[in-house]
């Protein structure tokens, strides 16, 4: 675990998957619009996700029980919250941001089809 990130790995993704839902919500987005991509980056089954949507559990647990992150999720690329998610060095930060990245091009209107690099 990199010290820089520790922070990290204690988020609860129960408690971030509604602030997603929010966010989205204001620009009309759809809950299965987000699910995809969270299904598309993880290998999640809808009811995986629906699952730890309503769990504690930590994004650090979430990401190790994925069953296979997408391994084009290198394609995504580009600034987070002022972070060059390219330039993360520890997996479950660089995940986390790939998400929220993810989110964000939602929010942003980009359509699902080019999300899903």
């Amino acid at each position: 675990m990199n010290k820089n990130y520790e922070k990290y790995y204690k988020i609860k993704y129960n408690e971030v998957y509604p602030l997603y839902i929010q966010k989205l919500n204001r620009k009309n987005r759809t809950i299965e619009e987000l699910d995809e991509v969270i299904m598309w980056l993880t290998g999640y089954t809808i009811d995986k996700v629906k699952y730890y949507a309503n769990n504690d559990v930590t994004f650090d647990e979430f990401f190790k029980n994925a069953p296979k992150v997408n391994p084009n999720k290198d394609l995504v690329r580009g600034m987070i919250c002022g972070v060059r998610i390219e330039e993360i060095d520890d997996d479950l930060a660089k995940n986390m941001r790939i998400l929220d990245k993810l989110v964000d091009e939602l929010y942003k209107g980009k359509p699902l089809e080019k999300i899903l690099r």
